[in-house]
């Protein structure tokens, strides 16, 4: 059989509302509380409302950003003190750095900015950018005409996201893309 890798041992998923401060809190006290310290921070949140440029109302960029960019933001500040030396932070990316979206670029540059930050604490940070992938968002968009692909894709995102997570280990800034070449479209 042989050893078994980290995340094979024991994988462990906790979730919380990206949109709220409270409940990133309320996560990172009660990972604190339960496991001490982990290996893999994997922040996966996305909103998107198509909206041209000029009907982009306040509410609208609030919740884009509150949700695309500032709760990642947030949950990475909070819970990076309790990666263990060697661990690694991923973060769910999209298409949309590409295609001229608003707010999920800004996680690449995290990605970016803070792969260098953590540096002296062996923290490795990447990105995984999908395509299209069945998340309740899009519905009817993308997913419902090609649930294959979009099964792929999702398929796709998890791989590159243990491989950046526990193989990439002298891998930090960098982003994959896993979107069937849609950014490419």
């Amino acid at each position: 059989m042989g050893a078994a890798r980290a995340w094979e041992a024991r994988p462990v998923a906790v979730s919380n509302n990206a949109r709220s401060l409270t409940d990133i809190d309320a996560l990172a006290a009660q990972v604190k509380a339960e496991f001490d310290t982990f290996d893999l921070l994997f922040v996966n949140a996305r909103f998107s409302l198509p909206t041209l440029f000029e009907r982009v109302t306040d509410a609208i960029y609030d919740e884009m950003f509150n949700l695309n960019a500032r709760g990642p933001f947030v949950a990475v500040q909070k819970l990076t003190p309790l990666i263990n030396r060697g661990g690694a932070v991923v973060l769910t990316t999209s298409v949309s750095n590409v295609k001229g979206m608003l707010a999920k670029p800004a996680l690449r540059n995290f990605a970016q900015v803070l792969a260098v930050e953590f540096l002296p604490q062996e923290i490795r940070v990447n990105a995984v950018s999908p395509g299209p992938i069945d998340t309740g968002i899009r519905e009817g968009v993308h997913t419902q005409h090609h649930p294959d692909e979009a099964l792929r894709n999702l398929e796709g995102n998890i791989k590159a996201a243990l491989f950046l997570a526990f193989d990439a280990t002298f891998t930090t800034g960098l982003e994959i893309s896993v979107d069937g070449s849609w950014s490419q479209l």
